[in-house]
């Protein structure tokens, strides 16, 4: 296949750009912070899918050994107001994902929650075991205001670092190491307001896994996505979106993930992904079924509810 040169410009896409922003009476609200990190928050209660901060650059993650910035990590912590979160769930363990999710439960007094791999990743990184939450597949787990379902799901491909991680993991470590792990879509659902939604962290899917589950809204991850044909777009879409029922849908994970978040978002490159392929098909099928679509703004607190 002919890899064509640049990125997609997001300004083509500016459109998009409209999810509803939160107002001073929303009862909860989600706040993206690049890739598939999303901070759900209710005020006195919130949870945070991956809490990847420090995006080692492209070099780094090639030729060296990574670990955490705590700096960065601090940093976006400090920018997002937040000092205390009940949970932490890496949606899967690349480092695009997991790198930084020990070092933020232990910051904010989280509990690390995922599938083994991520408990390995947390006792690697010294998190005492009641800090630790090793679920399995529709496991139901309750943290703060939230109860979260873990619903198995699957990498989009390639998946370049394939695998579980096998025993606990203290960076710094090659990327290499960041074995993909347990692939989760999550369901939170907000118990106070009964609110819900679901969060498909990479492009992938099990055939039939979500049936049955309902969401108001979905955080769809479109990560390589766009170097897939078609006909992969339309399934993934039949087996996230529509089973569910949501009426919103989201677009994450297409950010270049390489570059800091005190630097203007850009998107992958098209060597990596076609933003512009993505949409192109997705928009067609957001508009068959009657879907809003949205790309949400770095650090906007959104009410996808409104």
């Amino acid at each position: 296949m002919r890899v064509r040169p640049g990125r997609p410009d997001l300004r083509d896409h500016a459109q998009w750009f409209d999810t509803p922003a939160a107002t001073p009476e929303s009862p909860l609200t989600v706040t993206w912070a690049g890739v598939t990190t999303l901070l759900i928050d209710d005020g006195s209660s919130a949870v945070m899918t991956d809490g990847f901060f420090s995006r080692p650059g492209l070099l780094s993650v090639a030729l060296r050994r990574i670990a955490p910035s705590p700096p960065r990590v601090e940093g976006c912590l400090s920018r997002l107001r937040i000092d205390r979160l009940d949970a932490v769930l890496p949606v899967h363990t690349h480092f695009d994902h997991a790198l930084d999710s020990a070092l933020v439960a232990e910051r904010t007094g989280a509990v690390l929650v995922g599938g083994n791999s991520a408990a390995r990743l947390g006792r690697g990184h010294g998190l005492p075991e009641n800090r630790i939450s090793a679920v399995r597949s529709r496991d139901t787990v309750g943290f703060g205001a939230y109860d979260l379902t873990l619903v198995e799901s699957g990498h989009c491909p390639p998946d370049r670092f394939p695998g579980v991680i096998e025993r606990p993991l203290a960076p710094p470590v090659r990327a290499s190491a960041y074995r993909c792990g347990e692939a989760w879509s999550v369901l939170v659902r907000h118990r106070p307001t009964a609110r819900s939604l679901l969060i498909v962290g990479s492009a992938g899917f099990v055939p039939g896994a979500l049936r049955g589950t309902r969401a108001d809204v979905v955080y769809l991850g479109v990560g390589q996505l766009g170097r897939q044909p078609e006909r992969y777009l339309r399934d993934y879409w039949a087996e996230t979106v529509r089973p569910v029922g949501a009426r919103r849908v989201v677009l994450i994970h297409w950010d270049d993930f390489f570059r800091p978040l005190h630097r203007p978002l850009r998107a992958l490159p098209y060597a990596a992904d076609d933003l512009d392929h993505s949409i192109r098909v997705l928009a067609a099928l957001a508009d068959e079924d009657r879907v809003a679509l949205h790309l949400p703004v770095l650090w906007q607190r959104d009410d996808p509810w409104r």
